[in-house]
């Protein structure tokens, strides 16, 4: 794979931990510049720059109109720690501008977007990316949920896309005992190297699931595979992507890189991660279609494997490869994410400038009538007063719902999406994943299948 130069940093930042700038999450909106949330304790932050506020100048350039893109963005609002950009921020129906001077610092990029207790002894964590701050994030997250009586513990890798190999290997050690293998690289012409675990797990003794999706790949799907292999809990979700390359990098006189493949990710029974390349290359990259238009995502019954591709675990379980980690549990794919309506209402911002909009209004109200996420989820309605002006708001912004709509996705659904962006706004992603998690299927039968405990008994998982 080429890398060029301009694109290095964009590819390594999110592995990196952090970024330089001003510290916010952004999206566009009718070509203006609207700040989703500030990080934390960054420098917009620490400013006073908050949630809704419109930038409408960068160094005394106008930032609207079609010239504002992502890349317009990043170019104007990022840079080295230490210098400083001029923002002027339109907020809510004041007529005057309120001028910032932002120093641009660096900014912490977190791989756990989550950390809850979603039920009173399974704690749950959400893991983006396997950055190199993950484990001490998963330390964290790990001694916090601890605190809050978790004895069992669902780890997230839907749709992480992978990142550093040690990392996984790291997470993957939490989990096993000393000795296990946890993966393997082999090529054609790179000898075999093994990757153990030591006696340092931070979660050795509890039930364990890990979620995955057809968007898990890499590193995700060596935690996964090691989990599954050793019997150590159950893997829940649909088949990964089957990502499994090592690839190394060799940087160019012009400063891009070229990344060459000199071995493939094993599991511990021997299986080989990386979905193979028979067909060639243009049926590689159409693999995800076919599975999709094969029924692959809504039906475990459509997938059938050969007993050459027969493995099985310490307790004789059977686990199969042919690329990617195929889960011990399958769970169809959300359709409803998938409606017309819905991604309309995605694509054009609706939800979060109708958001945007309410809490204009009622952010201080709700910060004082709310004490944390936990009040507001129980109590907090979208009453249907509110529901309706959202309706109304989306008509405006070009998106109708018509009856077949309320059938794919229930007024119930978006009501908690609206819920969920409000709790973000008011408390960060972490709340965001409090509130929305009530919609995920997915996550509601690995909690059931933890409660119940039958399938780990009857599979001898330890």
């Amino acid at each position: 794979a080429y890398i060029s130069k301009e694109e290095i940093d964009r590819v390594n930042e999110p592995l990196e931990g952090s970024f330089e700038g001003i510290g916010v999450t952004f999206q566009l909106f009718k070509d203006t510049i609207i700040v989703i949330a500030p990080v934390i304790g960054g420098p917009s932050d620490k400013l006073g720059i908050i949630a809704g506020d419109k930038i409408v100048k960068i160094d005394g350039e106008d930032a609207t109109g079609e010239k504002i893109n992502n890349k317009y963005v990043m170019d104007h609002l990022r840079g080295k720690k230490g210098t400083k950009v001029d923002v002027s921020i339109k907020r809510g129906d004041k007529k005057e501008l309120i001028d910032f001077t932002i120093t641009r610092d660096k900014i912490p990029l977190n791989s756990i977007d989550a950390t809850y207790m979603v039920d009173p002894k399974v704690g749950y964590i959400k893991l983006t990316r396997f950055s190199k701050t993950s484990m001490k994030e998963f330390h964290e997250s790990i001694e916090e949920l601890r605190g809050q009586g978790m004895q069992d513990l669902i780890l997230d890798l839907r749709g992480n896309s992978g990142g550093y190999l040690n990392v996984a290997v790291d997470l993957s050690d939490q989990f096993l005992s000393s000795g296990k293998l946890i993966v393997y690289t082999e090529g054609l012409r790179s000898p075999k190297q093994d990757f153990s675990a030591t006696s340092r797990g931070d979660f050795q003794e509890g039930k364990l699931i890990v979620l995955i999706n057809e968007a898990s790949a890499s590193a995700s799907e060596i935690v996964s595979g090691a989990v599954q292999d050793w019997d150590r809990g159950l893997v829940v979700g649909r088949r990964s992507f089957g990502k499994g390359l090592v690839q190394r990098p060799f940087k160019l006189p012009d400063g891009s890189v070229i990344r060459i493949t000199t071995a493939r990710y094993h599991t511990p029974t021997g299986r080989c991660i990386q979905k193979p390349y028979d067909e060639g290359v243009d049926e590689y990259y159409k693999d995800f279609k076919k599975r999709f238009d094969h029924g692959e995502f809504v039906n475990a019954d459509s997938i059938h494997f050969p007993d050459s591709l027969k493995y099985f675990t310490p307790n004789g379980r059977v686990v199969y490869g042919g690329g990617g980690v195929m889960p011990d549990v399958f769970i169809p794919i959300d359709s409803t994410r998938y409606s017309d309506y819905y991604t309309n209402l995605r694509r054009k911002g609706v939800f979060n400038q109708f958001t945007m909009n309410y809490l204009e209004k009622h952010r201080n109200g709700l910060s004082k009538q709310y004490g944390d996420v936990d009040d507001f989820k129980a109590e907090y309605v979208v009453d249907d007063g509110m529901y309706n002006d959202f309706l109304e708001f989306a008509k405006e912004e070009g998106v109708e719902r018509d009856d077949e709509d309320k059938f794919y996705y229930p007024d119930e659904d978006i009501k908690i999406q609206i819920k969920a962006l409000v709790a973000r706004n008011l408390w960060g992603v972490n709340a965001y994943f409090v509130v929305i998690n009530q919609l995920d299927t997915e996550l509601h039968d690995a909690v059931d299948l933890l409660k119940d405990g039958k399938m780990f008994s009857e599979l001898n998982l330890n």
